[in-house]
């Protein structure tokens, strides 16, 4: 996951070039807007790296119009606002997926704002997948070079919680 400014100013292709010598398969650029992403599609057909297209609460209408055009997974926002640890996941997200799977069978995963095992466990009921970010990031900012071991803790107990679904 990266944003835009930066692809660009490495050089999208130099970019994905070093993208495929690390096998990266996918990139998310959450701030690249879904009608720019034609700027940069062919190069990741080239380089063989799925462009990861993500949905939110507002996309709406365009929920469908994105749907049928992503490839890879499609990312879900879980809710609005700036990405973090949430105390409560609050948009439909069970909607837009239905709203996905009714064009494109391509799997959904749900991200931002998911931090507690038992939210993962919820939203591994209606998606098929989980990201969580921001709370691996504190994890790590809190322990520093010993977040190894709270880190693989941490998605040991989310792990845990979604096999129990």
């Amino acid at each position: 996951m990266t944003y835009i400014n930066p692809v660009f100013t490495y050089g999208v292709e130099r970019f994905l070039k070093r993208c495929a010598e690390c096998d990266i398969c996918c990139v998310i650029i959450p701030d690249m807007p879904f009608e720019e992403k034609e700027e940069v599609a062919e190069l990741f057909r080239q380089y063989d790296i799925k462009l990861i297209s993500l949905i939110a609460p507002t996309s709406k209408q365009r929920i469908q119009t994105i749907a049928k055009e992503a490839e890879g997974f499609l990312y879900c926002v879980s809710s609005m606002g700036v990405t973090g640890m949430r105390s409560e996941i609050s948009s439909n997200v069970e909607e837009m997926i239905a709203q996905v799977k009714s064009v494109n069978n391509i799997p959904c995963a749900i991200g931002f704002g998911i931090s507690t095992p038992q939210q993962a466990a919820a939203m591994a009921k209606i998606a098929d997948g989980v990201i969580i970010g921001s709370a691996i990031v504190n994890i790590v900012a809190q322990h520093g070079e010993n977040c190894i071991r709270p880190v693989t803790e941490f998605v040991q107990s989310v792990k845990e919680a979604i096999l129990q679904v």
